[in-house]
């Protein structure tokens, strides 16, 4: 039976599935260790945003304002050189590397560094590699005709999801560690190489942007209205934001909120309302862990909120146990290995309030979905609900502020930047919507 009780406020941090599966049903499978539940979560994210659009897409095809593109294919040809290459190399980089963490020594031990690094299991790729090589031979040659034969078929938006949602991942994660670093230049010039390739450290609003830029081009080339596209993908994106911040909270990823200087933690994580002057104490003591996850050229921010309404304290204060940074202090009683730590001052839970505001949003605009029928308007009000939110939480989230640009004596951050840019650019485009309603139906054509 799951051990349900194990689930306390502080034992609901998990840094990957390992210590979830061990603490929740009390299995022991060390393999589990190399699905970071950060990563969990913003794989489910896409899923799900991949299911809302398709649904959303269909929709719109019904209505007409999506058509198909036909294009020509040859069936019954035998798999290429080039089908069985790829194949090949797909399954050797699967087995070497995450098939092969299995069978590596010690690489369980930190199954993220043994990812990121160059080292392997070269028998594992080998095999899977031919393997999958196989599959692709056999699979083809089970429908190989004597004389190949070209037929068209018919591609609407909702059958290419599946690509979009490839491109949408790489580029995105590709512009979250461009943002990311540009964000924290300082830290960036100190090991270039290491800070691209590390698995932490993703702006969401970087993977947003290459990641539109990415579609459109991908849209414009196959002559579909992307504006329409923008309108159906609305609802999915706020929901697969919201999806991916359950992955922050729950991992512990270092996206958290400043100080809250009401409370103090106790050595074994929990969260206790703390003693006139305790905070100043333990920050003096322990102010290099908050400059770490702050701006170091600032002073540290803290607010002193006490639960109220009858709240629990972890809502506004939490500690961030079993983190997946290992940010803080020894935690004791502890028995998940290296993720040990916890804040000694707990901090705002910023990606808690995330989760609550994004999957609210996702409500309204499923809501509101087929009400709005001038295209453009419905992506101008995800710009402007998600403007607003991310502004607001900016306000108490810990964030590398640009020292260099100066309002009225504020200092923004990046967020805080592209948030109200895009609340702006919602406002204009649900303005302008109506004068490009006119080009918003494609015809078909042959691809």
């Amino acid at each position: 039976m799951p051990n349900i009780a194990a689930l306390t406020v502080n034992h609901c941090m998990y840094p990957n599935l390992y210590y979830l599966f061990k603490d929740i049903f009390g299995v022991n499978w060390p393999f589990l260790k190399i699905i970071n539940t950060f990563g969990f979560f913003v794989a489910l994210s896409f899923l799900a945003a991949a299911w809302v659009l398709i649904k959303e897409l269909k929709r719109k095809q019904a209505q007409g304002i999506f058509t198909y593109t036909e294009t020509t294919i040859t069936v019954g040809q035998p798999a290429s050189i080039g089908e069985l290459l790829t194949n090949f190399i797909l399954g050797f980089i699967l087995g070497y590397k995450i098939i092969g963490v299995l069978f590596v020594k010690h690489a369980l031990d930190d199954p993220q560094a043994f990812i990121f690094s160059s080292n392997g299991s070269f028998p594992v790729g080998l095999v899977l590699g031919l393997l999958l090589a196989g599959l692709k031979y056999w699979e083809k040659n089970k429908v190989k005709l004597a004389k190949p034969e070209q037929r068209k078929i018919r591609i609407w938006p909702s059958d290419r999801v599946g690509d979009v949602t490839i491109i949408a991942a790489v580029a995105g994660f590709a512009g979250a560690k461009i943002f990311d670093n540009l964000e924290n230049w300082d830290r960036f010039i100190k090991d270039p190489l290491g800070n691209l390739i590390s698995p932490m450290g993703l702006t969401f609003y970087g993977g947003l942007i290459v990641a539109t830029l990415a579609l459109w081009f991908y849209f414009k080339k196959r002559n579909i209205s992307f504006i329409n596209i923008c309108d159906a993908a609305a609802p999915a994106l706020i929901l697969a934001y919201g999806l991916g911040r359950i992955g922050c909270q729950v991992a512990g990823d270092g996206d958290w909120g400043i100080i809250n200087s009401a409370y103090i933690s106790d050595v074994e994580g929990n969260t206790v309302l703390a003693h006139p002057g305790q905070y100043d104490v333990t920050i003096k003591t322990y102010s290099y862990i908050y400059r770490e996850t702050g701006n170091p050229d600032t002073a540290i921010q803290h607010a002193s909120v006490k639960a109220f309404a009858g709240l629990p304290k972890w809502l506004v204060a939490y500690s961030y146990p079993h983190n997946v940074n290992k940010t803080g202090i020894p935690t004791m009683g502890c028995t998940f290995d290296d993720y040990c730590n916890h804040l000694p001052l707990p901090v705002f839970p910023t990606p808690l309030y995330e989760i609550i505001m994004a999957l609210g949003i996702t409500a309204f605009l499923w809501g509101i979905r087929k009400k709005i029928t001038i295209p453009g308007r419905m992506f101008a009000i995800y710009l402007m609900f998600n403007g607003v939110e991310r502004f607001l939480i900016e306000q108490i989230r810990v964030n590398t502020r640009y020292t260099f640009l100066s309002f009225l004596g504020i200092y923004p951050t990046q967020a805080e930047i592209i948030s109200l840019s895009l609340f702006l650019a919602g406002v204009i485009l649900y303005w302008y919507a109506p004068k490009i309603k006119s080009k918003a139906t494609p015809k078909p054509q042959e691809a």
